[in-house]
């Protein structure tokens, strides 16, 4: 055994006797080989397919086999082995060829553990550059990510082969002889950009089936009566419980990742009557305490105190539970959970309890763009922060409540999967009408903070790395790793990881996904925070001058005066208004004032005026205007004692060729 796809990897190295997750040996064994018969399955359908043979079956497979293998899916060894026996069918119905791989020609033994075929994917081939295996490892994590969300598209009816041939050509690739460095980079970004683009589909196919998301309130309390908590990311099967337990009389809870759910118009139905517990670490607990039996659709499931209680569909299996059926239409039978529900009897009474809000989708959220836009301008929001990913058991996730209490009142939080569990009942207020406490959704939800994040880019004319905006990115298993290589490929930079790094992550790599991408772990809440409001006094001067560079490409620069001024005015007046002597309110009064009616920045004393200039062209021109080699040694950040006009900012930019952000910032 050699596991170390999720952060409780043992020791910060892997797991090698026992999973902390609950995985044994053999499941291990069993879903390594299973994910080696994956890879020749791989290798024969882009074969069949271009002898023009059909290869949907397998593509269903090797997609629900990467799913099975994720953290906390798939338990029973026995239930894996069946999964292995039908890709090899389907392996043998296209076709293997002598010309095949080792991996498309090996049959696995029934039962067997000391197997030499399949390797462990943390385990490195023989003179493998570290570097390089680290990326294929990520790469294979990030496409089991992908395969989940493209189970759950696929249950809404959502389908498109461009990604199943992407998989197939990224196993494909794992049996090759190692690729560079280079090419394993490209190819795990890749492997962000079309995650995206299921995450994309699967966001149509919930709004398309239960419609776009409404703000509501979530009640955590309970209703009297016999009741079902349903678990896991898979939308389609809390609606056809719903309408089995409607039938039937039973109250429905959504618990853990089936929060989203009460959002969407089409899923509030009668029989939906609240949300239970918390994030999935906590679900032995909170399910205990539960009068009712638990229905686990996805991951994270994990072991069951009363296994007669615990019921999985799916991809998801544990030893004891018991897996439900079909029906003759298709759906599942929740007629056994429906049974034990009313044997069990549910809350003898009900239970006013508080609320939690959820239901925010990128189309509520930029249907409120001009009035977000204009409290950035005013200096109302300052900064957007993403408090994002898994949650987990580590004491040290603390820090990301800690991170949301220390945010300052002009900071927006924006939550994004189970880390919303950490910090949803916080009693954020709101700004002007936008609510301080943004919950997006889970995790298969991404997509709606990527699209808010690239609309807000337009709007303000800049790249999205120079947003007011900053991530805080808890990660525990590989839909977390998919997100992150998606936010990576988009360009985004400076995210905070933790609270660990991941095991699978060699430092090689970290030092170039930090140079490269400025990824960092998370340090103390109290410093982050600190970071990551610096500079959020930024005066986004719309819309943003085009000045011509001398090779014809337009440069973002400063106009507007009009918006620079009244920007550094309105900071000026939140200073007077905190100044406690008179004579010092006065005396700032004055100095926020224009000069002949010319529309000026008026920098003096209380503010600091930061210019992002090139480093090698600001000290070569320097050099050239200043003899003096001791005053060339400047560092990035400036004070200035005179009045800047955006004209002479402006010019400022042409004359270097290179953008300046003015800054007005507390000094």
């Amino acid at each position: 055994m050699f596991c170390r796809q999720c952060e409780w990897t043992q020791n910060g190295t892997a797991c090698t006797q026992q999973g902390t997750c609950g995985k044994t040996p053999e499941t291990a064994e069993a879903a390594d080989r299973l994910l080696y018969v994956l890879k020749g399955l791989a290798w024969t359908a882009a074969n069949g397919r271009k002898k023009g043979k059909s290869v949907s079956e397998a593509d269903r497979l090797i997609m629900r086999g990467l799913y099975a293998t994720m953290t906390n899916v798939d338990f029973d060894p026995a239930s894996l082995a069946a999964l292995t026996e039908e890709a090899v069918a389907a392996r043998e119905s296209i076709g293997v060829p002598s010309e095949a791989p080792p991996a498309a020609r090996y049959n696995p033994p029934g039962g067997t553990a000391n197997d030499e075929g399949p390797r462990p994917e943390g385990v490195s081939a023989e003179g493998e550059d570290p570097l390089a295996a680290s990326l294929r490892e990520t790469a294979i994590l990030g496409l089991k990510g992908m395969a989940a969300y493209l189970s759950h598209a696929e249950a809404l009816g959502k389908h498109d082969d461009l990604f199943s041939r992407f998989a197939e050509e990224l196993l494909i690739r794992t049996l090759e002889p190692t690729p560079t460095v280079e090419d394993w980079l490209a190819l795990t970004l890749r492997t962000g950009e079309k995650s995206l683009g299921v995450m994309e589909m699967l966001d149509k196919g919930h709004a398309d089936l239960f419609g776009v998301p409404v703000p509501s309130p979530v009640p955590l309390g309970h209703a009297a009566g016999p009741a079902v908590a349903l678990s896991g990311h898979d939308l389609k099967e809390l609606s056809v419980l719903l309408d089995q337990a409607s039938e039937r009389g039973v109250n429905v809870y959504t618990h853990c990742e089936a929060l989203p759910a009460h959002g969407y118009p089409g899923l509030r139905r009668p029989a939906l009557a609240g949300h239970w517990g918390t994030g999935w670490q906590n679900q032995a607990r909170d399910l205990s305490e539960f009068p009712g039996p638990a229905v686990f659709t996805s991951n994270c499931i994990q072991k069951p105190r009363d296994p007669e209680n615990a019921f999985t569909v799916g991809p998801v299996a544990w030893p004891g539970c018991v897996r439900l059926g079909r029906l003759h239409d298709g759906h599942t039978d929740y007629g056994p959970v429906l049974d034990r529900a009313l044997a069990m009897g549910g809350f003898a009474a009900d239970l006013k309890g508080p609320a939690v809000q959820t239901g925010f989708n990128w189309r509520n959220v930029l249907a409120q763009a001009d009035g977000i836009l204009g409290l950035i301008k005013r200096g109302r929001i300052r900064r957007f922060i993403l408090i994002g990913g898994c949650d987990g058991a580590r004491a040290s996730r603390s820090y990301f409540r800690r991170l949301a209490e220390l945010a300052p009142a002009e900071a927006v939080i924006l939550t994004l999967g189970c880390g919303k569990f950490r910090i949803f009942d916080l009693p954020l207020d709101d700004i002007e009408g936008v609510p301080r406490l943004i919950d997006l959704g889970q995790c298969n939800d991404a997509f709606s903070a990527v699209k808010i994040a690239s609309a807000l880019a337009e709007a303000l004319n800049t790249p999205l790395d120079m947003l007011p905006l900053s991530l805080a990115v808890s990660w525990h298993e590989q839909k977390a790793v998919s997100v992150l290589l998606s936010l990576l490929n988009l360009g985004v930079k400076n995210i905070r990881l933790g609270p660990t790094l991941p095991a699978f992550v060699h430092p090689d790599l970290m030092a170039v996904l930090s140079q490269r991408y400025g990824l960092k772990p998370t340090a103390s809440p109290e410093d982050d925070i600190r970071a990551m409001m610096a500079g959020s006094w930024r005066s986004y001067l719309s819309p943003y001058a085009r000045l011509a560079r001398a090779w014809g490409r337009l440069m973002p620069g400063l106009c507007e005066a009009t918006d620079a001024r009244d920007s550094a005015q309105n900071h000026l007046r939140e200073a007077i208004c905190r100044s406690p002597s008179p004579h010092s309110r006065r005396s700032m009064q004055r100095r926020c004032l224009s000069s002949r009616g010319r529309h000026r920045v008026h920098i003096r004393q209380y503010f600091t005026c930061r210019l992002s200039i090139p480093t090698l062209l600001r000290q070569a021109t320097l050099k050239r205007h200043n003899p003096d080699p001791r005053k060339t040694q400047l560092t990035p950040r400036y004070e200035f004692s005179k009045i800047f006009s955006a004209y002479t900012l402006s010019y400022l930019a042409t004359y270097f060729s290179s953008p300046i952000l003015c800054e007005v910032v507390p000094f």
